[in-house]
């Protein structure tokens, strides 16, 4: 659309992951499977905990909302994937584009903010066992996810206000197979100042505050399981929690890095996003129930009653 003697773009175009039609077909049906693994994965943990009355702890309500959270973070980002995979003109809308970064800030943030508070929960539960049920009662546990709902939210608004500011003149081609903001802003002609120092801050006070939190939670739990004398109740502990630091570890180090380095459209940038956007929702219920004996055990139970449900 041309307004004067400036023309403003309408519509982006994704380039994508590959121009080879054959190798599309190919990631195609590798996505499509990846995608309905991560949804079975992700709802089959949710139903699970909510089925089982031993799962009804502040530790398995926190990783509901995260199940949950990846399922919605996979349904942001893949079903647009495959549409362009299989589509002649890989083009999404400015609306649609605005509003997939909108969404993928949202859930980004909110999980950082709700991996930390995992982690404090770890804390308490460690290190302060006998008052752990009053500490973290349920108006808590509620009072904490909701506030990892409402940072993310409003750390997309923010942000997506600020790119809606900005002027988009062409070229228009993203070189990602996801509307992102880094190289969305790449194509800006306007100042992209302030929406560079509010992603940077976003990034900086999420990503290394919730990282502190992460670190100082974990390193008085350590603290904690060296003081057990019992290697039964120190293997305990460590099994307990190694499933949250191998997840927060895949999801801060790729996309910490993807969104505080400059976007180039380079192949590294491609595969971290991959990695947090498709490969991370995918894999953290796998993570936590092949490493869980308790959801383990309680999927077992409900299996075990299916034959004798009647309808």
């Amino acid at each position: 659309m041309e307004i004067g003697n400036i023309t403003t773009v309408t519509e982006f175009v994704l380039l994508g992951l590959s121009h080879n039609p054959q190798i599309q077909e190919v990631l195609f049906v590798l996505f499509l499977v990846v995608y309905l693994l991560t949804l079975t994965e992700n709802l089959l943990l949710l139903l699970v905990i909510r089925a089982d009355s031993h799962l009804h702890t502040p530790m398995y309500f926190f990783l509901g909302h995260l199940s949950f959270l990846d399922a919605f973070y996979s349904s942001v980002i893949v079903p647009k994937l495959l549409e362009n995979l299989l589509s002649k003109w890989k083009t999404i809308s400015l609306l649609g584009c605005f509003t997939q970064i909108f969404l993928v800030i949202f859930s980004g943030a909110a999980e950082a903010c709700l991996l930390s508070v995992m982690a404090y929960d770890r804390f308490q539960a460690v290190c302060h066992p006998l008052l752990y049920m009053v500490t973290m009662d349920r108006k808590v546990c509620t009072g904490l996810v909701a506030a990892s709902w409402a940072v993310g939210m409003g750390s997309s608004l923010v942000n997506t206000l600020l790119l809606a500011q900005q002027n988009f003149c062409g070229p228009n081609f993203i070189h990602s197979f996801v509307c992102e903001l880094p190289p969305v802003l790449l194509l800006a002609c306007s100042d992209s100042y302030v929406s560079i120092a509010s992603i940077l801050t976003t990034v900086g006070v999420l990503g290394f505050g919730t990282l502190v939190l992460l670190l100082g939670s974990y390193t008085c739990i350590i603290m904690t399981a060296l003081r057990i004398n019992s290697a039964t109740g120190r293997s305990k502990i460590f099994s307990t929690c190694s499933s949250h630091v191998l997840v927060v570890t895949v999801f801060y180090g790729s996309g910490v890095f993807r969104y505080m380095t400059p976007a180039s459209g380079s192949v590294l940038e491609q595969v971290l996003s991959l990695q947090y956007s498709v490969v991370t929702p995918l894999l953290n219920p796998l993570i936590y129930s092949l490493k869980n004996q308790e959801v383990k055990a309680a999927l077992k139970r409900m299996l075990a009653r299916q034959p004798r449900l009647t309808f």
